[in-house]
């Protein structure tokens, strides 16, 4: 397939090295950024440009991989009588904003992704959405060629799914932080909580989160719970944050 890359970020490097591994065409690199676009197209063997009236008409696939910000922006300026499928890469954007293009759908990845970190593609599962049978079928070949556990995912789905990862990793991440700092505080080395990180995130691969549950929310230890909570006077804001998630594992785990 011959294929645009439109961004030059980490899902835009990701997708343009796997598709161009798997013996498609990356016949352009757009970036607003001429560096950062030739930067990529020098790997991807194409031609890089900064300008979207540049752009190949003559192309069976036009990736948007920018950010959400940028994205309107891109899809204004991109010529709507486009042969080829568009397509964005957003968890959060519906499918309609491409609506008049021809063809159109979306390339979902639910995964942070770093250009700068090497990524195994294939173990990633890739939300495809399409306009029609047709355009959902060409995407959904494409992408299982490169990410087998490629999966039929609706806008709706799509929006859930971004925001389940968003608390599955973003906000599982700044609790790390805020772990960190109250240890920092009482000088404790943070390394002494990476064993119990990697074991819970061990767990869920291969159990339910309701049944991987343990502590004193779960157990329903009133007392341990009131002593974190005294200590916790001196952090206000992460009290908060812990009698929140502590009534919420009560609520799960009281019949």
């Amino acid at each position: 397939m011959n294929i645009v890359i439109i961004g030059s970020g980490n899902i835009a490097t990701h997708l343009a090295q796997a598709l161009y591994s798997a013996n498609n065409t990356i016949l352009q690199v757009y970036s607003r950024t001429l560096a950062n676009a030739q930067a990529l197209a020098n790997v991807v063997n194409s031609a890089a440009i900064n300008d979207l009236t540049q752009i190949n008409r003559e192309a069976d696939l036009y990736i948007i991989a920018v950010s959400d910000s940028a994205s309107n922006t891109v899809i204004a300026d991109l010529p709507n009588s486009l042969l080829g499928i568009v397509v964005h890469t957003s968890g959060a954007t519906n499918l309609d904003v491409l609506a008049d293009f021809m063809n159109f759908g979306v390339i979902y990845p639910p995964q942070s992704i770093n250009k700068a970190i090497n990524t195994d593609l294939s173990v990633i599962p890739f939300g495809i959405e399409g306009d029609s049978t047709q355009t959902f079928e060409k995407l959904f070949s494409l992408i299982q060629a490169i990410a087998p556990k490629t999966f039929a995912c609706t806008s709706q789905q799509r929006l859930a799914l971004h925001l389940s990862a968003v608390i599955a990793n973003n906000f599982s991440n700044a609790l790390f932080l805020m772990a960190k700092e109250i240890m920092d505080k009482e000088n404790l080395d943070f390394e002494l909580l990476k064993p119990i990180i990697l074991e819970t995130a061990i767990k869920v691969q291969n159990h339910t989160p309701i049944d991987t549950q343990t502590g004193p929310a779960r157990r329903g230890d009133f007392n341990i719970i009131d002593k974190h909570l005294q200590f916790l006077t001196q952090y206000p804001e992460e009290s908060k944050i812990y009698q929140v998630l502590t009534d919420f594992i009560i609520k799960r785990y009281t019949n």
